[in-house]
């Protein structure tokens, strides 16, 4: 008796199928970041906060999202090669932020505050990675899990993407660039790494090599992006260069908000462009930024801002 009632009962589950699927979602998905497409030739694209994407790119620092401890960047603090134990947990969560190294100025730097670098022997067109094997065990390549979460700050979401690696890892590349840790680097400052056989350097934050005449390249994250997007939040600092040695604040919302804290910051990460204000309620002194600033002082606004103009 049953039999006859299973095809019109597929039949009505069909077609109430193709009815949701004509009806549509009204959910945005954010548009993805730069997509850099891995050696195997399977495209990856981050997208900026988005959960089902390869990687979530995220403004500010690991610690002012408030990672977890030991997780991340934070799993292996003193560089090296990660123990099987903490791969994984390093994995979680990457940081890139646009700092000082020694003599290198700008470099890009990891959650623990060491500098990150290319290698010249690489392809940033199409993005290839090539050091494996032992090469790898000296030069760690900086990965992410899949829907893991890359904390950016002073580079822009524009220039990061990923590259799938022989063993099928995630690389995180900058400018289409893979960027590595050097295993000798064990303290924020260390730049042991650079010039090593005259291939492999710190990376800047559009994945120039650091220390080196960049062709024209626009190196400076305070320059901002004249074409960046109305920003909805931002997170201040303050120390200059993103520094999480002192206090930071988050901001969002939309249209005028004073800072929790004002008069504090000295450096901010946005995704995009807003206002900021010497005065309370949007008034006084004003400056457009597009984008992180690694030093307000550069702008007049070290110490200054105290309220913001969200689009």
């Amino acid at each position: 008796m049953m039999r006859k009632y299973v095809v019109p009962f597929v039949a009505l589950m069909t077609a109430g199928a193709m009815a949701l699927t004509a009806c549509g979602s009204t959910a945005e998905t954010p548009a993805p970041a730069r997509a850099s497409a891995p050696a195997g030739g399977e495209a990856t694209a981050p997208t900026d906060g988005a959960a089902g994407g390869d990687v979530a790119l995220l403004s500010g620092t690991a610690k002012s999202n408030r990672s977890e401890p030991n997780t991340g960047d934070w799993a292996v603090p003193n560089g090296g090669v990660a123990s099987a134990a903490a791969r994984q947990s390093s994995q979680r969560w990457v940081q890139l932020t646009a700092s000082k190294a020694d003599d290198l100025d700008p470099v890009v730097v990891n959650g623990a505050g060491l500098t990150l670098y290319r290698f010249d022997k690489d392809s940033n067109n199409p993005p290839t990675s090539t050091c494996n094997g032992e090469c790898a065990q000296t030069w760690p390549a900086v990965t992410v899990a899949p829907r893991g979460k890359v904390f950016i700050a002073g580079v822009r979401k524009s220039a990061v993407g990923t590259v799938k690696r022989a063993d099928g890892t995630l690389q995180v590349t900058i400018g289409g660039w893979p960027v590595y840790r050097f295993a000798k680097d064990t303290k924020r400052g260390d730049t042991l790494g650079q010039g090593v056989g005259g291939t492999w350097f710190g990376v800047t934050p559009t994945g120039g090599k650091a220390g080196a005449p960049q062709g024209g390249q626009d190196d400076n994250p305070d320059a901002g992006d004249a074409t960046a997007p109305p920003a909805t939040s931002a997170v201040f600092f303050d120390e200059a260069n993103f520094s999480d040695n002192g206090a930071s604040q988050g901001v969002s919302g939309s249209g005028c908000q004073n800072l929790p804290r004002p008069g504090a910051p000295s450096s901010v990460a946005a995704p995009g462009s807003l206002k900021i204000w010497a005065g309370p309620n949007c008034t006084g002194r004003v400056q457009v930024i597009n984008g992180d600033v690694a030093d307000l002082a550069t702008i007049g606004f070290d110490n200054a801002v105290v309220s913001v103009r969200f689009s």
